[in-house]
């Protein structure tokens, strides 16, 4: 072929190609435009450069599941190879001997792509097996593929394949030629250039030619199906890192800092249309790799409920395309009639998957390109409790006893000391500022002073401090609850103004560190409140107690002689990272057999309470706390211990469902961390009854 013809059929592909992919490239930025701005996320540029490395170059998240992740990343690092091989085979439609520029001859380039061509095909022919695998006609919804584009990603991978066989063609084809730059190194590429050694010479350059040209059409073709594909992620992920909240879109939800003296017909608090999500949320959509790493850990649906966070994010995306059209002025309201009656919620996400959610961040947490499931399905409760009225009816009540009386009980305040009789007498009930020798603010929590499990953990918390003569107050009738079942059913309005109010009081107090046993008070506390003015030294009291037996201020002696599991709460271990301390105290105490559960720390498994799911009926499916002791009990544990209220309760339930079931022995007991180290101090020191 003459080197004319060559390169007109070259570029005729190219521009064909770009033009077609920059029309849909113009189409996804202006839908990301008609957004919600988030003007925030710009700050997180700079701070998020190190991340972009580590977890896009470095494909970090990925190798959360090691093999699949290894696949990965050969395919990834093999595309950025690609693209060097991309610009020899342009160079070569103007010369058949062109190299790049200083490192184009150097043998080792030659082995690099070699080597990846290698580990690409082999992690090509992995994920079909995977795929293959798990097939969800044969395992229906127990598929991380359930509803996936399996059609449209087995198309990617052959494309992939295509790239690289067309381009290894080329190169053994110039290697028989005695054009190929690194003749020696490319061991591929020689071998496949020795069984072509007996061709003629015309015959080699049109086969050198037909395969630089096929090779460029499928690369160029390949661009412009992603562009219209889930594999759209390959160009939107570095993106999604980059604006992301790092190292983990969890603990803090965006505030809303509702102005009620601003809010008139045409305020809109949370999303109730797709247009009304930001920029950001529907980059996540884009981004969604339809992988199911999401939906493989999901508490909800796990336990048979509506919600998978895969669908969630792929139906926004749908929907999004869908109304596209209307969003950017290219047909009207009248051509698009259809779309009138159709809302958000329930007719994209229904209730049920709107509601299932217990906000544990297991879907977060496994994303390999960072969406933030959390934030979307919060956004449009918000919708739905402020603008529409719209909740479960438990929820309803949960938040009157809010607003009643301070607490989701709907207790009493006075009864907010029960917990503390008989110890009363050594508690300072902080009443004005704090004194100088008092260093903790004790926050006990709701769950703590009104639930009778919970109390005994929190009086063991207080018990174990005034043994280490640690210097630290409580509110008593004063302390209300946080806000955090409000935030998170979507109530932001009262949750601002309980934050606003609490800010102002513990401020007023002198409050500086603030210690408390509830990771969900705990993630408030140190996450959200410095949105409203509270910035305060928090800590969770397993931290607080690992420090003091590292210190030695509680020194636990009495050989206790159990086997014991650990629950890690999911606001402990996966919203904030809190894993060895609840750790280090049990197994500071003698006679301890800990076995540790498949599913723990960062993947810890939901007990089912967040969420504000501890106040709304579990109908659908298996319970979530259920499946969770389930596992506990695999590991034959005498005492299932916990950090947490919320899953104190939630695991003594299911234990003792299991027990009245036959299925768990009667003397299995949940306990709280500080309960358990309680018994081996009190028993060597006689400390507290």
């Amino acid at each position: 072929m003459q080197t004319g013809a060559r390169i007109a059929a070259g570029f005729a592909i190219i521009l064909l190609s770009v033009g077609l992919a920059a029309g849909r490239i113009k189409t996804l930025v202006s839908l990301l435009a008609a957004a919600r701005p988030a003007p925030e996320r710009r700050r997180s540029l700079v701070p998020n450069l190190k991340y972009e490395v580590t977890k896009v170059l470095g494909q970090r998240k990925l190798f959360q599941w090691s093999g699949p992740g290894l696949m990965h990343a050969f395919t990834f690092w093999g595309f950025l190879v690609v693209q060097v091989t991309l610009v020899e085979t342009i160079g070569e439609l103007f010369s058949p001997e062109f190299k790049i520029p200083i490192v184009g001859d150097h043998e080792w380039l030659g082995f690099v792509q070699d080597l990846f061509f290698v580990l690409v095909s082999v992690a090509l022919v992995t994920f079909a097996v995977i795929r293959l695998g798990n097939s969800p006609e044969r395992l229906g919804r127990r598929s991380r593929f359930f509803r996936s584009h399996m059609t449209g990603a087995f198309v990617i991978l052959a494309m992939i394949l295509g790239v690289v066989a067309t381009v290894l063609v080329v190169r053994a084809a110039r290697w028989a030629l005695g054009t190929l730059p690194y003749p020696r190194w490319a061991f591929l590429s020689r071998g496949l250039g020795g069984a072509l050694d007996g061709l003629s010479h015309s015959t080699l350059r049109w086969l050198e030619d037909g395969f630089l040209l096929a090779h460029i059409a499928v690369v160029f073709a390949f661009l412009v199906v992603v562009m219209n594909s889930k594999h759209l992620h390959i160009f939107t992920s570095p993106l999604n890192v980059l604006f992301g909240r790092q190292p983990l879109a969890l603990g803090r939800l965006r505030p809303l800092h509702i102005d009620p003296e601003l809010i008139d017909e045409e305020t809109v608090l949370g999303v109730g249309a797709i247009e009304q999500f930001s920029w950001k949320q529907l980059l996540d959509a884009y981004t969604c790799t339809e992988c199911g790493r999401c939906q493989s850990v999901c508490p909800a649906w796990n336990t048979g409920k509506d919600l998978n966070p895969k669908l969630l994010m792929m139906g926004m995306r749908d929907h999004l395309f869908e109304k596209g059209p209307l969003l950017l002025g290219r047909k009207t309201a009248e051509e698009m009639a259809g779309l009138a009656s159709k809302s958000l919620v329930p007719d994209v996400v229904s209730e049920d998957v709107l509601w299932a959610c217990v906000t544990c961040g297991a879907c977060v947490y496994e994303c390999p390109v960072d969406i933030e499931h959390v934030d979307a399905i919060v956004d449009m409760r918000r919708y739905q409790v402020m603008m529409e009225s719209k909740f479960p009816p438990e929820a309803g009540v949960m938040l009157r006893n809010l607003e009643n009386s301070g607490n989701p009980w709907g207790a009493p305040a006075s009864a907010r000391l029960d917990w503390a009789k008989g110890i009363e007498d050594d508690l300072i009930v902080l009443n004005g500022k704090m004194p100088p020798d008092v260093e903790y603010l004790y926050w006990v929590g709701c769950a703590g002073a009104f639930d009778d499990r919970a109390k005994k953990s929190v009086r063991a918390f207080a018990e174990l401090l005034l043994a280490a003569d640690v210097g630290f107050a409580v509110l008593g009738p004063q302390e209300t609850c946080t806000g955090d079942p409000a935030r998170r059913v979507g109530n932001e309005y009262l949750y601002q103004e309980i934050a606003t109010k609490n800010v102002q009081m513990l401020k007023s107090k002198g409050v500086r560190k603030i210690v408390t046993a509830c990771p969900h008070c705990f993630n408030a506390l140190r996450n959200e409140y410095p949105d409203f003015g509270g910035d305060f030294e928090v800590i969770h009291h397993t931290q607080l107690l690992e420090e003091l037996v590292r210190a030695g201020r509680l020194v636990p002696s009495a050989d206790l002689d159990r086997r014991i599991t650990y629950h890690d709460p999911c606001y402990l271990a996966r919203h904030n990272g809190v894993t060895d301390a609840p750790r280090e105290v049990l197994d500071s105490v003698p006679g301890l057999s800990r076995a540790e559960m498949k599913r723990s720390r960062g993947r810890t498994f939901c007990c089912g309470a967040g969420g504000g799911r501890m106040w709304m009926e579990e109908s659908a499916g298996k319970r979530i706390n259920i499946e969770r002791v389930e596992e506990v009990l695999a590991t034959d544990p005498e005492i299932v211990s916990v950090g947490c209220p919320y899953c104190m309760i939630m695991m003594d339930d299911a234990v003792k469902d299991k027990i009245a079931g036959g299925e768990a022995s009667e003397s299995v007991q949940v306990m709280d961390v500080a309960q358990v180290l309680a018994r081996s101090v009190r028993a060597a020191s006689g400390v507290a009854k």
